[in-house]
C-alpha cells in the first residue's frame, strides 16, 4: 500500500479519502477546516497540520478543491515545491481546461507527472467508492494514477491528453443540466396535463424520451429509484455546484467559438434558481421553480 497526501476534503473529497484508507493506504490528509479534518481521521485517515506536510514522502498527491485559483495555488506554493520526484500528481477538481493544462505544464517543469481526474457520480458515490474518473494526461501518467483512482471509483476512463479529463467532465455535464431542465419541464407539463407523473416515468424510460434523468435520477418523488427528490431534494448534487459547470462549459465553448444555446439557456435558469432557494437543494429540485 502508498502513502497518499489527499487535500481538499469537502462534501466529495471527505468520502474519496476514507476509502483510500479503508483500501489499506496511508491517507495524509489536510482541509482547512477543522470539522473535516476530525471526519477524515475517524475514517482512518492521519490529519496533517499543513498542505506541505501531507505532501512530504507521498508517492500519490490527490486534490480536490473548488475552483482552479485554489488548485493552481496549492500547486504552486505546496505540491510542486515539495512532492516527491517520483510521485503522481492527481487533481479530481471540476476546474477550467485552460488552468488544468498550465499546472500539468509546471508539473512537467519540476520533472513530477500530473493528471487531472474529475470525476462524475455526486457524494454517494464518492462515500460508496463508486465514481466515475475521466483522466486527461500520457498514457505513462494514466497508468500510474489508475491504481489510486480504482480505489475510489467503479470506472476510470483516459480521456486523452492533459485537460482532456475536464474537458469531458464539462461537456457531460453540459448535457446533463440542459437534459434535467427538459426533464423537470416534462414532468411539470405531465402534472398539469392530468397525466399520472408514474405512468410517464414508465413511457419515456423506454421510449424515446429516455435519459440518465429520468431513469436514475427522477426530479419528482415516489416514482422511479430513490433519488434526492425522495429527500425533499437534500444530498446529491447541489444545484450551485450544477451552476458552476455550466459556467465552466459556457466558457469553454466561447474559446474556441462554439455556439451551445441550449446550455446557455440551462445555465440562465439554474442561476435563477441558485440566487433564490436552490443553492444547497440538489440540482433536479429546478423542477419546483419551473412549476412556479
Amino acid at each position: 500500500m502508498a502513502r497518499i497526501a489527499f487535500i481538499g476534503l469537502g462534501n466529495m473529497g471527505g468520502g474519496m479519502a476514507a476509502n483510500l484508507a479503508k483500501a489499506g493506504h496511508d491517507v495524509r490528509a489536510f482541509d482547512l477546516s477543522g470539522e473535516a479534518l476530525d471526519k477524515a481521521k475517524k475514517a482512518g485517515c492521519l490529519p496533517a497540520e499543513d498542505a506541505n506536510a501531507a505532501i512530504l514522502g507521498a508517492e500519490a498527491v490527490i486534490t480536490m478543491l473548488p475552483a482552479g485559483r485554489h488548485v493552481e495555488a496549492v500547486y504552486t506554493d505546496s505540491i510542486l515545491p515539495h512532492a516527491d520526484a517520483g510521485a503522481i500528481l492527481i487533481d479530481c477538481s471540476t476546474i477550467d481546461v485552460a488552468t488544468a493544462r498550465r499546472v500539468a505544464v509546471a508539473a512537467g517543469a519540476h520533472g513530477l507527472t500530473a493528471v487531472d481526474a474529475p470525476v462524475s457520480g455526486g457524494i454517494a458515490a464518492a462515500s460508496a467508492g463508486t465514481l466515475t474518473f475521466m483522466v486527461g494526461g500520457s498514457e505513462a501518467a494514466f497508468s500510474r494514477a489508475e491504481t489510486f483512482l480504482l480505489d475510489m471509483g467503479k470506472a476510470v476512463i483516459h480521456a486523452g491528453a492533459g485537460g482532456a479529463g475536464q474537458a469531458a467532465k464539462i461537456c457531460n455535464n453540459m448535457m446533463l443540466g440542459a437534459t434535467m431542465v427538459a426533464t423537470c419541464e416534462s414532468f411539470a407539463l405531465a402534472e398539469k396535463l392530468g397525466l399520472d407523473l408514474q405512468k410517464l416515468y414508465d413511457i419515456a424510460s423506454v421510449s424515446s424520451g429516455q435519459s440518465w434523468s429520468i431513469t436514475s435520477y427522477c426530479p419528482v418523488p415516489g416514482v422511479g429509484p430513490e433519488t434526492p427528490a425522495d429527500r425533499d431534494y437534500q444530498g446529491g448534487f447541489a444545484a450551485a455546484l450544477m451552476l458552476k459547470d455550466l459556467k465552466l462549459a459556457l466558457e469553454a465553448a466561447a474559446s474556441v467559438d462554439a455556439d451551445t444555446p441550449m446550455a446557455a439557456r440551462a445555465g440562465e435558469l439554474y442561476e435563477t434558481f441558485v440566487n433564490g432557494e436552490g443553492a444547497t437543494l440538489d440540482f433536479s429540485g429546478i423542477i419546483k421553480m419551473l412549476k412556479g
